[in-house]
């Protein structure tokens, strides 16, 4: 009997050499890398020829059911038809076939010891001058998607539409982040300047997410000109240097770790940590909640205080909703009863835009 131990990207390389082997047992952590179908790395996995397979991960379902019809083809696809047939199911109907094969455990089952997590959100005004800006660019984006709209050609510019609600999240972080010469600053950077402030006089050391790389850059040159050490991680940081960077942050040499969502936000073990500050909203809260799982996870020994911030009146208010409407998904399904919620949709773009 032996144990392979492999990772996704590399079972894709090596796909015709595992296809030559039978295993009695396959289990595929993180099982949200496979959550679509049509990816290479759902073809790879569903190629392994086991007698039994197993599925681990603390995010089923991320954005829509399918996601998890995705995990099932792979782990029991017996247990459904076909994808199409799927997709006409109620999920009532769908919550009662998966409930004899799934096993659920949240932190509270398996971690009496755990201590809290406190959730809070933080709001500020945009500053006239970004507001300026904002609401120029809001005004320009609007007309825009109401023509392709009218057009009928929404999902021809979906991804247009998107960049334009990514410009409108950059002003609410700075506008710095893409207007050439731009000179003032941002309700939020200030705030999170005098959160920085506030955590320093009470010696807690802070993880600060945000997934524009460039804002990250702004506040660390902030950090640097006041003389506040700290760390920096990106999708760029090779994964020797990562693993260093957390050792030492436990350790205590620094206080505070910049964090690009995206890079850091699983597979790091950051429990010297007893404060999380998401600088930005993500459209899926399960991203948000894998970052703030950094510190809130086995070995921490403090309360641990997860700080979003929010311009209000703005596509963050939206956005924050949006995930509100999200987290109720996976309840739906795995424990029914719960209020519906949906994807983002031609209609929920409407909402954001106020259309």
């Amino acid at each position: 009997m032996y144990v392979l131990i492999t990772s996704y990207p590399l079972l894709r390389m090596d796909a015709d050499m595992y296809s030559e082997r039978h295993f009695h047992t396959f289990i595929m952590d993180e099982a949200q890398a496979f959550k679509n179908y049509a990816t290479q790395t759902a073809h790879a996995v569903k190629a392994i020829n086991a007698r039994h397979r197993f599925a681990l991960t603390g995010t089923p379902i991320e954005n829509s059911l399918e996601e998890l019809w995705s995990i099932f083809d792979v782990v029991f696809p017996e247990l459904f038809q076909g994808r199409k047939a799927f997709n006409e199911l109620s999920r009532e109907a769908i919550a009662r076939r998966i409930r004899p094969f799934l096993l659920r455990r949240v932190k509270a089952d398996v971690l009496a010891e755990l201590p809290e997590k406190i959730e809070s959100l933080h709001t500020s005004e945009l500053l006239t001058e970004q507001k300026k800006l904002y609401v120029a660019f809001l005004a320009k984006l609007r007309a825009e998607t109401v023509k392709h709209l009218s057009e009928k050609q929404f999902d021809k510019n979906r991804i247009k539409i998107l960049a334009g609600l990514t410009r409108l999240r950059q002003l609410c972080c700075h506008p710095g982040l893409f207007v050439e010469g731009y000179q003032g600053s941002s309700a939020k950077f200030e705030q999170l300047m005098e959160l920085i402030e506030e955590s320093r006089s009470a010696g807690k050391r802070v993880l600060l997410f945000s997934q524009f790389t460039e804002m990250l850059g702004i506040i660390g040159r902030e950090l640097g000109a006041q003389g506040i050490p700290f760390f920096y991680l990106d999708g760029q940081t090779p994964g020797q240097e990562r693993v260093e960077m957390c050792q030492r942050f436990n350790e205590g040499e620094r206080d505070f770790f910049l964090i690009s969502l995206k890079a850091g936000g699983t597979g790091l073990n950051l429990t010297g940590a007893d404060t999380v500050i998401l600088y930005d909203l993500w459209w899926n809260p399960a991203v948000e909640d894998q970052a703030a799982s950094r510190a809130h996870r086995m070995g921490q020994k403090n309360v641990v205080q997860v700080i979003r911030l929010v311009s209000r009146g703005t596509v963050e208010d939206k956005m924050y909703e949006l995930q509100q409407r999200k987290k109720n998904l996976i309840e739906e399904v795995i424990q029914p009863g719960q209020e519906s919620s949906s994807t983002l949709s031609e209609e929920e773009i409407r909402e954001i835009l106020a259309i």
